[in-house]
Order: structure tokens, then sequence, then C-alpha cells
């Protein structure tokens, strides 16, 4: 990150003509005040103290024992150790917590009656999960079946509720009985949540203090934006695409699952290092007794063979970890989901679609001076044993085929998986990851390859692949699984005609 933070100052300066400390002031009169721990971080960087002290200081770089240290610029004479965390600060020791809470637990910040939902947006919060309509009452959240067909109050936060005084039947009762009314739930990793770096953080020419207005919410969604993914995206991407979800496509389907949506991704995971039902237990918010069945999507697309190590072959999941961890995840999902519901196992991803369409195109911070390339920064991060995959982002062919090898072991143990095993509580499908058929799709748009990956990081899907990835996984459910889509509600201009008149949404 630092190394990210130095290039961009030095570019800035370049741009603008102007010195390293006058660029550093620019980069920080850019970030919103607020948001003092990236002031902090960028504003100490001086002839004292330089970069690689700085992120040492502030503990976002380490030396392992045994290991080289790692920096850009001649060490300091001073040595490295003996800073304190910036997390010791008094004025940032309470955002550090809360960010601490929010990343260990999977669960919203604030939430004040304890549901799993919130009306807060970041931490968490309703970005992540149906946005929370009484944070007081235990009782009413996203997802449940209608308490009395809420003739008085709405207590699952799909919007329908009160009586119609033309017939006095529940509005719930005549436009949701019988709907098939369900939820959508991700099971993810970093792409599942949709990771996103904005490329005009590290792009000086398009740098100014609008490009990282959105920098605080960001970093308090861990840098996913949940709020436009290809499963449980529902807000209008302001990320450069379109946004399309599993979510909205059936919301549009039935009105009456309108908020009905849990993320529960996490960057890195793997399902095979936790304890599955430990961490389904405290992070799934689904009563078996009291609310509509689920469509659970469990969607690792890469974790499992990626990793940053050196033998990272080692460190892939095996079958055998894959079969066992997996079956562990749908058993506890059986004893939780209601009855109806349906799983979508997803398969890996192959990626060398990566190096093939991104090693020799210059990357955002190599755009102004053309000097950096994915290659390069693919090899630096793997030096610094950080690669996001160190098996697919690699010039070695051997090792991206090896690598890919695996993904296919794994994703046929995912189909086996759904073609053999039975459950009391939900139906189980596979499909595999659509990204020859995104690929398709957006050529015949006028688009090229290496537009459906993150341009910062070089890796995970683009808003672009999300939205057509939906398209695609749609009308493969049409054709092939029409009874997890339900029914379309023959009511929902209804429903939209009601909300018009209460002036709502």
């Amino acid at each position: 990150g630092c190394v990210l933070v130095v290039s961009v100052i030095e570019q800035l300066a370049q741009w603008h003509n102007s010195t390293v400390k006058a660029a550093v002031e620019r980069l920080c009169n850019y970030i919103p005040g607020k948001y003092q721990i990236i002031r902090h971080m960028l504003c100490c960087i001086d002839r004292e103290m330089n970069a690689d002290v700085v992120c040492h200081s502030l503990k976002l770089c380490k030396q392992d024992p045994g290991q080289p240290l790692c920096h850009l610029y001649p060490p300091p004479k001073k040595s490295f150790t003996g800073f304190s965390s910036v997390c010791a600060f008094p004025l940032l020791a309470n955002l550090c917590e809360k960010i601490k809470y929010v990343i260990r637990n999977k669960l919203p910040f604030e939430d004040f009656d304890g549901d799993k939902f919130s009306t807060f947006p970041t931490l968490r919060g309703y970005h992540w999960r149906g946005r929370d309509c009484d944070d007081k009452n235990s009782s009413v959240y996203p997802g449940r079946r209608p308490d009395n067909w809420d003739e008085k109050s709405d207590s699952n936060c799909n919007g329908i509720w009160g009586v119609d005084p033309k017939d006095g039947i529940p509005y719930e009762e005549k436009f949701c009985k019988g709907a098939d009314s369900q939820g959508v739930v991700l099971l993810g990793d970093s792409a599942g949540a949709h990771f996103h770096i904005p490329p005009e953080w590290m792009t000086v020419t398009q740098m100014s203090a609008k490009s990282f207005a959105n920098l605080p919410m960001a970093f308090t969604n861990e840098l996913d934006w949940p709020q436009f993914s290809e499963i449980t995206g529902f807000l209008n991407s302001t990320i450069g695409g379109w946004t399309d979800s599993l979510y909205l496509r059936l919301r549009r389907r039935n009105r009456c699952n309108h908020r009905d949506l849990q993320n529960i991704s996490q960057n890195g995971i793997t399902y095979f290092s936790i304890n599955i039902a430990a961490y389904l237990s405290f992070s799934l918010a689904r009563n078996k007794l009291l609310d509509n069945p689920a469509i659970v999507t469990y969607a690792t697309i890469g974790n499992d063979v990626c990793n940053g190590d050196r033998d990272t072959l080692a460190h892939m999941t095996t079958p055998k970890e894959m079969l066992s961890n997996v079956v562990q995840a749908l058993r506890y999902l059986d004893s939780r989901l209601p009855n109806g519901s349906h799983v979508i196992l997803t398969g890996l991803v192959d990626g060398r679609f990566l190096w093939d369409n991104l090693h020799d195109r210059y990357h955002p911070l190599g755009q102004l001076n053309r000097d950096i390339t994915y290659s390069q920064l693919y090899s630096f991060l793997d030096c610094l044993q950080v690669s996001p995959c160190s098996g697919w982002l690699t010039p070695n062919e051997t090792l991206r085929n090896l690598t890919s090898e695996r993904a296919l072991q794994l994703s046929n143990v995912l189909k086996e998986i759904a073609r053999s095993e039975k459950y009391a509580n939900f139906d189980v499908f596979y499909m595999d990851f659509p990204l020859k058929q995104t690929a398709e799709e957006w050529r015949k748009m006028g688009g090229e390859p290496w537009q459906l990956i993150e341009p910062v990081d070089g890796f995970h899907p683009s808003q672009v692949a999300a939205a057509l990835g939906t398209s695609i996984t749609w009308q493969k459910a049409l054709r092939e699984w029409p009874q997890v889509l339900g029914k379309e509600n023959p009511f929902n201009d209804q429903i939209e005609a009601i909300f018009k008149d209460q002036g709502g949404h």
C-alpha cells in the first residue's frame, strides 16, 4: 500500500510540476478530513520518516523472523522497531476497535436489537444485508414471514403492510400469499463481496477531492462494494458499470422479496480453514421456523487455490478437504434453512484468463510514464509474499496450468456433491463460473477481455463482469432450474402503485 501511495505522490509532483512536499499536501487535501487514519499515514512522509518507516510504524508492514526486510528506500539509521501502532492514537482507537469487531464477526456494528440487520450502511450494515426497518424490535427484520399478515406494521421490512379499505384484506395477504417469497444469501470470498479499489485513486490525471469522496465508505466496507455485487447488489453502480444481481431479478420477479438479502462473504476466506458451523451460526440470519426460504449461493471462486505462499501448490485445498468441508457446510445449512430453500454451488474460475489478458498491459500506476506493467506488479507482490494468487499471477506457464488443474478438480467435487447429496430442506445445484460466456458476451458488445478484471488489483471481476455474470446465471436458471426462481408475482404492478400513492419507493 505504501509503495502505491509513494508512487502516486511522485507522479502528482511530476504531473503538477511541483515538489514532493507540495504533492503530499495536495494528496492530503484530497482525502476527506474526517478520515484521519489515511491523512496520518500520508502526511508523516518526509525526509526523516520515509514511506518504509511510516508503514512499519503503522504495523501495515512487518518483518517475519528469518525473512528479509522488504523496503523501497534505503533503510534509515534508526531501526524500524519501537513505533506505536496507529490504533494507539486516542482519536483512532475507537475506529480501530469498530473495524476489528466487524472484520472478526461479520455482523453489523450498529445493530441495536441484535437481529443481525442494521439501519447503518457500512461496517457490515445494510450494504451487506437488507435494511432493518425497526432496529429496536428484534422480531422485525427482512426475510421473515409476516406477522398476522402485517395488518398493523411491517414485520418483514418489505414495505407491504396495512389493510385494503375496499375489501378489508391485508395487502401482504392479498399480494404475497402463495407468491413463493424467498431471500438471497451469499457465502463467498472477496469476489462475492465485490472487492474494488477505484483506479482514480491511483491515476494522477484523474485525481481530485471528488475522486476520494467515497473513501470513508470504501474503507468501512473493507474495500468491498456488496451493494453493487453480482448476487446482492441493489444500488446503481458508481464504479464503472451497471448493477445487475440475483437479488434485483428476484425482487423484480416478486416485489414481496424486497430487502431480503444477505452477503456474508469475506476477503481471503477459504471455508476449509475455519469452523464452518461456528462461522455460519454466528453470521447467517435465518430462522428455520419463522423465515421465508432462501436461495443460498456458495461461491469461493478462487481462494481454495489462491495464496501468496512460495510453495503455492502445497497450500491449495485438496479435493478431499473440499468434499469434507462443503458437506459440513451443507449439513449445517440443512439445520438452519426453512424448508423449500435452494443451494447453488459455483465452480472455481479458470484464472489463466488474468495473465493471458493483462500481463503486458500497463497498470494504472504505469500509465503516466508507461513504466509499470501488470507482469511487474505481479512479480513485486510475489516477492513480498502478498500476491493474491501466486499460482495464476506468474510468468510460469506450468504453474498457471497446474493451478487451473486443481481448480477444475475442486469444481468437479462440487459438481459431484450437487449430483449425489440430498438434504431435507433444500435441493442442490451446480454451475460453472461463467467467465468464458461473460467474455463472449462482452466481445459482442464491443468490449475487450481485460475490461472484465479490476484494473488496480488485476485479479477480481470488474463491475461489468459481475453484471454480465448475473444475466448468464439467470438465463441458465430459467432454462434448467425454474423451480429455484419461484413464480412471477402477478400483483407487482399493484404493489408499485400503492407505494407511489404512499410516497414510497
